[in-house]
């Protein structure tokens, strides 16, 4: 009978499994609690700070001078951090970019919903060089677009780490006489 030979197996066996069951609830909790989830990107509102349409006869000009305040939230709802990188918001008028504001790195917590008050400056002479741009403005309603795009990653357990890229589409219309935004609709992607 060989001494010590029983004892030493089973403490291979107990080692062994404890680490294959370390092992499992790693797996399960990374795939279940620790799974990554979409940050959601909401435009909360769009306002209108600024509004000035004048009309210059003499040079056969119209002076433009518009800015929105767009307020952005983004949720975080993964059980850990969603550190982000630089980002940039765009403000568009029919399909041409007119406008746009950056959107500082950060970091929003496990859950945290962090908001975003942006300030766009239009871009007037891109905004007056279309031709649609005078029937939009004799009809009463300036159709436009705002786009946020935010692109960070996910870690998990600190060593597994998930890119995530969440963006927000929202058209709009501003009411030139009441300075009002209607008629939203924001369309929201999140990929992993």
């Amino acid at each position: 009978m060989k001494v010590g030979s029983g004892k030493g197996r089973k403490v291979c066996l107990t080692v062994t499994g404890v680490v294959i069951a370390i092992v499992l609830l790693i797996v399960i909790l990374a795939l279940t609690v620790f799974k990554a989830k979409h940050p959601v990107t909401t435009v909360e509102s769009v306002k209108l700070e600024d509004f000035h349409v004048g009309l210059d006869i003499a040079k056969l000009k119209v002076d433009l001078n518009v800015t929105l305040d767009v307020d952005v939230s983004v949720k975080n709802p993964n059980k850990v951090g969603f550190k982000y990188s630089d980002s940039t918001a765009h403000l568009n008028y029919r399909g041409q970019l007119i406008g746009e504001v950056p959107v500082p790195a950060g970091e929003i917590s496990s859950g945290e919903t962090k908001g975003f008050n942006l300030t766009v400056t239009i871009m007037a002479d891109r905004l007056l060089s279309d031709s649609q741009l005078y029937s939009d403005v004799t009809s009463g309603t300036l159709p436009l677009n705002t786009f946020v795009k935010i692109s960070g990653k996910v870690s998990i357990l600190g060593s597994i780490k998930v890119h995530v890229v969440s963006s927000t589409s929202c058209d709009f219309a501003i009411n030139i006489s009441t300075r009002a935004v209607g008629n939203q609709e924001c369309q929201y992607k999140t990929k992993l």
